[in-house]
């Protein structure tokens, strides 16, 4: 088993907005969390991922851990792309990073500092991390911010090799990427009960 959360419930400010959240994924397989603005994806996603700690539950991960793709790129500005690229493959003991960069049409820009690419290029090579890290679980937020049709299509397929090789996501985006391998999860019905009066405050939608 690639994913394991049994009865996970989590927060963001202090109020718990997720309760009683169970999934399993499998080698080879991709679920999609679905739900509107502010019920909580980005947040059960770092809960996963274990960025921040669960109001109750129980998260079981691969022994390695997953590969986590959030809102920010994580690129070195100065560092050009296959800099970029060599930097993450090292840190997880990879070496290889021609794939990655012909996964994400980069190999033209190989050369080019970070700080100098578009928004959509930035993105591709944030993408591209995922695949020299050699993590079997990706756990992946909104992960086609700023791509156009076309990267879009590259991300899709790059995803449906990482199944194909064995290896399981959890994404969060309302992008249809075409994965027949894909199920939907709608969070709606595992959003908490609001907090009666007096029992809790602070943001409730900003971070979702």
């Amino acid at each position: 088993m690639m994913l394991s959360v049994q009865d996970l419930a989590v927060s963001r400010g202090g109020i718990t907005i997720l309760d009683a959240v169970s999934l399993t994924l499998q080698p080879g397989e991709a679920l999609v969390l679905r739900g509107p603005n502010g019920i909580g994806k980005t947040t059960l996603l770092r809960t996963v991922a274990g960025l921040q700690l669960p109001v109750s539950g129980r998260v079981e991960l691969p022994p390695e851990g997953a590969a986590y793709s959030g809102h920010a790129d994580g690129l070195k500005a100065t560092l050009t792309v296959a800099e970029n690229l060599t930097f993450w493959a090292r840190i997880y003991g990879q070496r290889d990073i021609a794939p990655a960069l012909k996964a994400m049409n980069l190999e033209t820009l190989a050369d080019r500092d970070a700080q100098n690419l578009s928004a959509g290029q930035k993105r591709r090579l944030g993408l591209a991390r995922l695949l020299v890290t050699g993590r079997g679980l990706w756990l992946l937020d909104e992960p086609t911010v700023s791509l156009d049709a076309a990267s879009v299509a590259l991300f899709a397929e790059a995803v449906r090799a990482h199944l194909k090789r064995g290896g399981a996501a959890l994404m969060a985006t309302h992008i249809d990427l075409g994965l027949e391998e894909a199920t939907i999860l709608d969070l709606a019905p595992f959003r908490a009960k609001t907090p009666a009066p007096g029992q809790g405050g602070g943001f409730d939608e900003a971070f979702a």
